[in-house]
């Protein structure tokens, strides 16, 4: 690998690998232990993407909110612009 120093951590597949080279009942356990904090970690990342797959949609929709209150403001002001005069009307009855 052209390393010049050992790796720090260990792959999922080394932990695998370490676990069957190891016979006493301590470090198989240790292992286990050790797989099981790998598989939970890669649960939490998948669950991660899942909300951020929400959020972004949330996103979105928040966005589309925003622009359809702008349009909303926009239309109000248009109608306040155009006000339209009402003529007096006459009386209807009998006049004197």
């Amino acid at each position: 690998m052209g390393l010049r120093y050992a790796p720090m951590a260990f792959t999922e597949h080394g932990v695998l690998m370490l676990l069957s080279v190891l016979n006493s009942e301590k470090a198989i356990q240790t292992n286990i232990q050790i797989m099981r904090i790998f598989t939970k970690t890669r649960q939490m990342l998948s669950d991660n993407s899942d909300l951020r797959i929400d959020f972004e949609t949330m996103k979105k929709k928040i966005e589309n909110q925003g622009k359809n209150i702008e349009l909303v403001f926009q239309y109000v002001d248009e109608l306040m612009e155009k006000k339209e005069i009402i003529p007096e009307r006459g009386k209807i009855g009998y006049k004197k």
